[in-house]
């Protein structure tokens, strides 16, 4: 097991972990760490693992293991491999993590804007976009961005609680993504809340407060099938 540092705080960039294993294609589990696995729409984390003597492996992403609780940093082409046992230092690229969770608290606020069914979503590196299960509509970009902005703008607490697997199953509407489920498997489950716009699972990293995610704007709207609407969203900077 992978302790999953970053579920408690989405803030800690760095930790000090013990590699347990290099699994048959090269990738490095570590008993405890704060990169975010590839998952549930969101890419994994980049960064470095610093050896005791002070060399770098260089950790181009990071994803989830044979089992759901074993988190594999792997490692860019090229780097030299830690022996098991080895304590190294584990350091996320915060400026591209930062974005993602700016990026992924603000698709939880655009499916507060948009109350329709989500049939897929990504956050990537100051981009993101939600497909939603929404008939012949008419959709505009301008106001959209000031809806989303305005709620953005608000100075909103974002916070998180733990409900249990049982809990969940009790309260099915909680699930907003028909193609993505939350995370299961160790008894319980994280909602994100943001005030009184959204409460939904979610094992992703988010920000604290939604005046951090700073100004968006809706890029495009696209229909892709018969019902579905994709709206891609970039910060304004």
């Amino acid at each position: 097991m992978t302790v999953p540092l970053f579920r408690e705080d989405a803030y800690q960039k760095t930790c000090d972990a013990t590699v347990v294993q290099i699994n048959e294609k090269g990738g490095i589990i570590l008993d405890q760490t704060v990169f975010y696995p590839t998952g549930g729409g969101q890419q994994g984390d980049c960064g470095a693992l610093i050896l005791a003597d002070g060399s770098r492996i260089e950790i181009a992403t990071t994803v989830k293991g044979d089992s759901p609780d074993q988190i594999v940093h792997v490692p860019a082409e090229g780097q030299p491999l830690p022996e098991p046992g080895a304590t190294v230092t584990a350091e996320i690229n915060w400026d591209v993590r930062y974005r993602l969770m700016r990026m992924h608290t603000c698709l939880h606020i655009l499916s507060a804007v948009m109350p329709y069914p989500v049939t897929g979503g990504q956050i990537s590196d100051g981009k993101g976009r939600l497909d939603f299960d929404l008939p012949e509509a008419s959709l505009d970009k301008e106001d959209l961005t000031e809806k989303l902005n305005a709620l953005i703008n608000k100075n909103e607490p974002v916070t998180f609680d733990w409900i249990t697997d049982e809990e969940l199953d009790a309260n099915p509407e909680l699930v907003k993504t028909l193609s993505v489920q939350p995370p299961r498997g160790s008894g319980k489950v994280r909602l994100i809340k943001i005030a009184d716009m959204d409460l939904q699972p979610c094992g992703g990293t988010h920000v604290k407060n939604t005046q951090e995610i700073g100004a968006v704007k809706v890029r495009k709207i696209e229909k892709k099938g018969r019902q579905n609407r994709r709206v891609s969203l970039i910060f304004a900077e």
